[in-house]
């Protein structure tokens, strides 16, 4: 079961939502929350479950989190343009 799986005590996704909700550290907030759910990819496809639907919704989650940086932060937009 997952939930053995998972550390103890683990609180980086609030950390990293915190951060990624204050303008000044969004990159770093991105990155933190894209690692925390990185993670739980990763022990999803180890016990298995791959293409299951936390394992999605993780990654859909992590798009999300770029997506709205992307939107929201023009040195994102000037580092990845989607437009010339």
């Amino acid at each position: 079961m997952l939930l053995e799986t998972a550390p103890p005590n683990s609180n980086r996704i609030p950390d990293g939502a915190i951060l990624y909700a204050i303008p000044v550290t969004a990159v770093l907030g991105a990155i933190l929350v894209t690692g925390f759910l990185g993670g739980a990819i990763c022990a999803h496809v180890r016990i298995g479950e791959l293409g299951s639907p936390p394992e999605i919704i993780s990654l859909l989650l992590g798009a999300m989190t770029w997506g709205g940086l992307y939107a929201r932060d023009p040195r994102i937009r000037a580092v990845l343009p989607l437009v010339r």
